[in-house]
This record gives C-alpha cells, sequence and structure tokens, in this order.
C-alpha cells in the first residue's frame, strides 16, 4: 500500500524499507501489550529514531547530551550501525542511528536503481541476516 518492503522479520517485528528512497521503518509488537487502539491520550510510541551520518556523529551527539545532563546509554555497535539512546523530557525514547560503513554502501547501491524485492531481501542476507529475511510464501 505504501511501497514498503518488509526485509527482516524478527518474530516480534519487522523492518521495512521503501525501496525508491530507502526511507526505514520498524514496526515492533510488544508482547505485554494491551492490542487496544492507539489513542492520543496516552503514550503508545515505542520510539523515534532518528538517523545520523556516522558514527562520529554520535559521539559528538553523546558528548552534547552530557553536557546537557541528559541521561544516555552510550554509543553502541550492532550487526547493521550505531545507535545512541535517550529520553526527552517527558521520557519518550528518542534513538540516534547511523549505519555502520558496510550496510550504508549497501543502502547507497539499493537507492540508486530499481531493484526487485528478491534483490532486496538476497542484499539483507549477504549483509549477514539471513535468519531475519522476511522471505515470503505467496
Amino acid at each position: 500500500m505504501l511501497d514498503f518492503t518488509v526485509v527482516l522479520d524478527f518474530g516480534y517485528g519487522l523492518v521495512c524499507m521503501h525501496k525508491t528512497t530507502g526511507f526505514m521503518l520498524s514496526l515492533i509488537r510488544h508482547p505485554d501489550g494491551t492490542g487496544t487502539r492507539f489513542t492520543h491520550r496516552q503514550t503508545g510510541l515505542d520510539h523515534l529514531g532518528l538517523t545520523a551520518r556516522n558514527r562520529a556523529e554520535l559521539l559528538s551527539w553523546e558528548q552534547r547530551l552530557r553536557e546537557l545532563d541528559v541521561e544516555f546509554t552510550p554509543v553502541r555497535d550492532s550487526e547493521l550501525g550505531h545507535h545512541l539512546n535517550f529520553r526527552d523530557p517527558d521520557g519518550i525514547a528518542l534513538e540516534f542511528y547511523a549505519p555502520n560503513d558496510r550496510f550504508a554502501a549497501a543502502l547507497d547501491e539499493l537507492r540508486s536503481r530499481k531493484f526487485s524485492d528478491e534483490e532486496l531481501l538476497d542484499a539483507a542476507e549477504q549483509l549477514g541476516l539471513g535468519a531475519y529475511v522476511a522471505r515470503r510464501i505467496s
């Protein structure tokens, strides 16, 4: 409907990518969620993630958060990149994320041309995420 392709399926969550723009969207289902419809009168956002250019930029943000006396989780490295997590004044979880060099190169290639869903899933497997690739039987 929105032209997203489900790339990874962790069981409790999906990672989707818009093939034209490279925009990534993650949808998480918490096991202890109530299942009730969201309302603006209650908290319903797990967290908001924003992209940074690289790990060095995250380290700069880490220093700025330290200077502002904001509680944060130091930059953490993962298979696809680097994360810096903190909360806004209302307690909403925020994340700065920067792809690692390998993932950034894969995203650049995917954004540079049109490709099939199958090619997108193949690229995710080549990044070492084969166990989570969302291959669906039609």
